[in-house]
C-alpha cells in the first residue's frame, strides 16, 4: 500500500524541479505522480511505495532538500494535531524504542526561541516516545514544516499551514554538495567556467550515474565532468582549444580538479579534439552527452578545416624533415569559421550515433527573448526531446534541452538549420544589441516539459 510523503523543495530554479524529480525517478524506476507540484510552493506531497523508494529518489536531488514520511498537515497546530492523531497511530509503535530529536523548518517564518521551539515540540507529547533523546546522531527526526507569507517584508505572525512528519532522507543540496562545489574552491577555474548547481542538475537529468559512461565535447574547465563524476559516472572530455585542457600551470589543471573531489578514478581522459572529426570507435556507445555549445560570443565558432580546401591539397604532402607535416607533433589544424546552428545539428547527429537506447543528450542552447520561436529548436528522428527549459536573463535566454535516444518503433522528425524557420543568430544580436521582450511567442512557457 503506498504512503504518503513531504517533500521539501528549494526555491532555486522551480522550473526546472519537476523535470530533476521526473528523472530522478526514471533513473531509479520509481513510479510518481508529480501532477501536484506547483513552482511557487516549495512543499508538495507524493504518494510512494515505502522508504526505500522515497531515500532513493531524493539522494542526489540538487532541486529539493529533504522528504518526509507525512503523518499530519492542517491550517494551523489545532488542526495539525488532530489530523496526526487520526492518520498516522499506525507509525507510532514501530518508533517507541529508538532514540530521536525533533525538528522545525520554516519557510518564510522568523526564528523561534529555544523556549518557543520546546514549547512546541512538547504539544506532541501525546507520541509518547520512549526512546533517548540525541540532538546528535538519532535514528529518527521527526519534524514540523511550516509555510508563511510575507507583509511589507516580513513574516506573519501565525503560519498559514503546517506538516509533520519522519524525516526520511536530506538531498545532495542538503548535505552540501552545492558548497562542496564552489567555482572558487576549485585549484583551477575560468572566466567562463559553467555554473556549478546548473551543472549538477543538468547530470541529474542526462541520467549519470555508476556504471555509465558521460561525455562533454566542449569541456572547456570541466564543470559538467566533474559533476558527472559526482554522480558516479566515468567521464570523458575533449575540446577544438587545447589551452583550458592544459591549464594554467601544474597546480592549476582538470586533473588538479578531480584530485581536489577525490574522483580521480572516474576521470578518463580530456583530449583536444573537435567532436565533428572524433576519434571514436564508431562501435564506442556513451549513456550521457552534456554540454554546454560555445556561442561564438567571444570569438566566432570553429571546427577543424579550411574555407580554401584547394590551398591545403597543394600543402598536404609537405614534408618537413622527412616526415610529412600533417603528421608531425607540431602540426597546428587549420579551422574554419562554423555556425551555431550547423553545430547543433551535428551534436544531434553524432548523439543519434553514439547513444544507446535510453541515453541522453543534455546541451544548453541561446536564444534572444525577442527573437525566440519554438522551431528553431533542432530535432532528429531518433532522439526524442523531453524537456525544454529557459533560464532567462531578460535581453537574452538560455533552454536547456534534453532528448532521449529512442528505439526503432520511435517515429520522430529531423529538423534541420535548412528546415527551421528561425536561424540562431545569437552571436550577431548579442554584439548589435537586444531590443524589449516584445515577440516572444506566447506558445514558449517556461519550463516546459514533454511526454516522457
Amino acid at each position: 500500500m503506498a504512503k504518503k510523503y513531504l517533500v521539501y523543495l528549494a526555491q532555486s530554479y522551480p522550473n526546472f524541479r519537476k523535470a530533476e524529480l521526473e528523472s530522478l525517478a526514471v533513473l531509479n524506476n520509481i513510479k510518481v505522480d508529480l501532477s501536484s507540484h506547483d513552482e511557487s510552493s516549495p512543499f508538495m506531497i507524493v504518494e510512494l511505495e515505502n522508504d526505500d523508494e522515497a531515500f532513493r529518489w531524493i539522494d542526489r536531488s540538487i532541486l529539493s532538500r529533504g522528504i518526509y514520511e507525512l503523518w499530519g498537515h492542517g491550517a494551523n497546530l489545532e488542526e495539525l494535531h488532530k489530523n496526526v492523531q487520526e492518520t498516522s497511530k499506525q507509525y507510532w509503535d514501530e518508533y517507541m524504542g529508538t532514540s530521536f530529536k525533533f525538528d522545525i523548518i520554516s519557510y518564510q517564518g522568523g526564528k523561534r526561541s529555544r523556549k518557543q521551539q520546546i514549547e512546541l515540540f512538547e504539544t506532541f507529547s501525546y507520541l509518547a516516545f520512549k526512546g533517548a533523546i540525541k540532538m546528535k546522531s538519532p535514528d529518527q527526526t521527526f519534524t514540523i514544516l511550516e509555510k508563511y507569507h510575507v507583509i511589507d517584508r516580513k513574516p506573519v505572525e501565525i503560519a498559514d499551514y503546517m506538516w509533520f512528519g519522519r524525516e526520511v532522507n536530506l538531498s545532495a543540496r542538503s548535505k552540501g554538495a552545492l558548497d562542496k562545489y564552489l567555482i572558487p574552491q576549485r585549484p583551477y577555474y575560468g572566466t567562463t567556467t559553467f555554473d556549478s548547481e546548473l551543472a549538477l542538475i543538468t547530470c541529474n537529468l542526462s541520467l549519470c550515474g555508476p556504471g555509465k559512461f558521460m561525455y562533454d565535447p566542449f569541456t572547456g574547465t570541466g564543470a559538467f565532468l566533474y559533476a558527472g563524476a559526482f554522480f558516479g559516472s566515468s567521464v570523458f572530455g575533449s575540446d577544438i582549444d587545447v589551452r583550458p585542457l592544459r591549464g594554467k600551470n601544474k597546480d592549476k589543471t582538470i586533473k588538479k580538479n578531480f584530485e581536489y573531489y577525490k574522483t580521480s578514478t572516474l576521470f578518463c581522459d580530456a583530449v583536444c579534439m573537435d567532436f565533428t572529426n572524433n576519434a571514436f570507435r564508431q562501435d564506442f556507445l556513451i549513456d550521457s552527452i552534456v554540454c554546454d555549445p560555445p556561442y561564438g560570443v567571444r570569438e566566432g565558432l570553429k571546427v577543424c578545416g579550411t574555407k580554401r580546401e584547394d590551398r591545403f591539397e597543394t600543402k598536404k604532402d609537405l614534408i618537413i624533415e622527412g616526415e610529412k607535416a600533417y603528421l608531425r607533433r607540431d602540426f597546428v589544424q587549420p579551422k574554419k569559421p562554423y555556425e551555431l546552428d550547423s553545430l547543433l545539428d551535428d551534436l544531434l547527429k553524432f548523439s543519434a550515433e553514439k547513444l544507446p537506447v535510453g541515453g541522453r543528450l543534455s546541451f544548453w542552447m541561446p536564444t534572444a527573448n525577442d527573437d525566440f520561436v519554438p522551431t528553431i529548436i533542432p530535432q532528429h528522428e531518433d532522439l526524442e526531446l523531453v524537456y525544454s527549459l529557459v533560464q532567462d536573463f531578460n535581453k537574452w535566454a538560455r533552454r536547456l534541452l534534453v532528448y532521449v535516444k529512442r528505439d526503432d518503433s520511435y517515429k520522430g522528425i529531423t529538423l534541420t538549420k535548412e528546415q527551421r524557420t528561425v536561424a540562431n543568430n545569437f552571436r550577431d544580436r548579442y554584439f548589435t544589441g537586444f531590443s524589449p521582450k516584445t515577440c516572444q511567442n506566447k506558445d514558449s512557457k517556461e519550463g516546459e516539459s514533454f511526454s516522457q
